[in-house]
């Protein structure tokens, strides 16, 4: 026998009927402290008044006509977009993984066009994850994501993580389209790649005459304190994914490109049926306007300073479990001497939700809208899971003495 739906996922033991701000309800009536946002998608937190105002306005309006026609809704958020980055035109998606997709083909269509079709190789980094299509895993080809798929699709080479020498060599062949990275690994393990890295990927970049692709589907979007995570480098990319974030829990993507990198896509390149719908662009626009307001960025910052200082003393307190707190801003990671599954099973039991990640890291993405106040109480139950688990350790030490 096989479920009804596809067992495709390892679900913890819950179900949530409601949610509000950065808690959720379970189906039981037990509330949580939401420290996943749905994976760093629900950005402004569950039910916010004002995206819950604007998707009820749009869908008694529009939801849907097709890219077959002007979509106003899709233009104003486009122009919202160029208006804040460094992109001058925007393609809309509904998922990560879907800008990935066209962001390949971006590049290489680039090329093609400019009359060096040879030139169609990307480069990826050990530990990224670029979403579960053909190729995002030829991108990031382990074991987990890749093993069984084959062949996978030609055309990426994949090197270790921010190995500039190899990304030097690599280019000096003539053949690479572009460089992919994400500034805040988010799937690998919450690793940052630091500000000067991102100013020498773009040197060697510009200087191979190969684009730079930045994936900011987990890291932008606010998250880092910014609008988007590079901006702390203080270098731009030539194409960039979001998404997660940018819907605030409607499923809504985008790619983002100069004028330039985006040269080779005329009419009939692409096309997505839903990408750019009214009502995702709506609700889109509307978390688009908060989220890079100055004086909420501000208080995302304010707000990771203190879960930062927060963690960095639970780290101490238990040396034994965590090694590091890694990331910046609100995408942050505990890095565990242990396998991540147990603090986040232990935090079920403490009223939190975590998210595992690679390289033994547990991952904590609360809402951009997280209190101070929530803040303490999420370091509370992390300190209630880490003694759980503590104790289930020295009782099964005590046992085998």
């Amino acid at each position: 026998m096989i479920p009804s739906v596809l067992p495709t996922y390892n679900r913890a033991p819950l179900a949530f009927e409601s949610g509000e701000g950065a808690w959720l309800t379970a189906t039981d009536g037990r509330r949580y402290l939401d420290f996943g946002s749905g994976i760093a998608v629900n950005a402004l937190g569950h039910a916010h008044p004002e995206l819950v105002r604007v998707l009820t306005e749009q869908a008694g309006k529009l939801w849907h006509v097709s890219n077959v026609y002007t979509v106003p809704e899709q233009e104003r958020l486009a122009e919202a977009l160029t208006a804040a980055s460094f992109a001058d035109t925007v393609f809309f998606t509904n998922s990560g993984t879907e800008a990935m997709e066209l962001a390949v083909k971006m590049a290489r269509k680039h090329f093609s066009a400019a009359g060096t079709p040879e030139k169609m190789r990307i480069l990826s980094f050990e530990g990224a994850f670029h979403g579960r299509s053909s190729a995002a895993i030829a991108a990031a080809p382990t074991e987990k994501m890749a093993g069984g798929f084959g062949p996978l699709l030609p055309g990426f080479t994949p090197l270790p993580f921010l190995d500039l020498g190899r990304v030097e060599a690599e280019l000096a062949a003539g053949d690479v389209a572009a460089i992919l990275v994400e500034p805040v690994q988010g799937e690998g393990g919450i690793r940052a790649v630091a500000d000067h890295d991102l100013r020498e990927l773009r040197r060697l970049a510009g200087e191979a005459g190969a684009l730079l692709i930045f994936d900011e589907v987990q890291c932008g979007m606010g998250r880092t304190g910014r609008l988007f995570a590079h901006e702390w480098a203080g270098v731009t990319p030539d194409i960039m994914m979001v998404a997660k974030g940018i819907g605030g829990g409607f499923p809504l993507g985008a790619v983002l490109a100069t004028v330039e990198a985006a040269s080779g896509m005329t009419a009939g390149t692409h096309g997505s049926t839903y990408g750019g719908n009214p009502l995702g662009c709506a609700i889109g626009a509307k978390v688009m306007e908060i989220v890079s307001d100055p004086a909420f960025l501000g208080t995302v910052r304010a707000r990771s300073g203190r879960l930062r200082q927060g963690l960095e003393g639970l780290v101490a307190q238990h040396p034994d479990l965590f090694e590091a707190v890694r990331g910046t801003g609100l995408i942050l990671g505990l890095k565990c001497k242990g396998a991540p599954g147990e603090i986040v099973a232990a935090g079920y039991g403490a009223g939190i939700l975590t998210v595992a990640a690679s390289d033994n890291v547990v991952r904590l993405l609360p809402p951009l809208t997280i209190t101070e106040a929530e803040v303490d109480e999420a370091l509370t139950r992390l300190e209630a899971a880490a003694s759980t688990v503590e104790d289930a350790m020295q009782a099964s030490e005590g046992a085998q003495g």
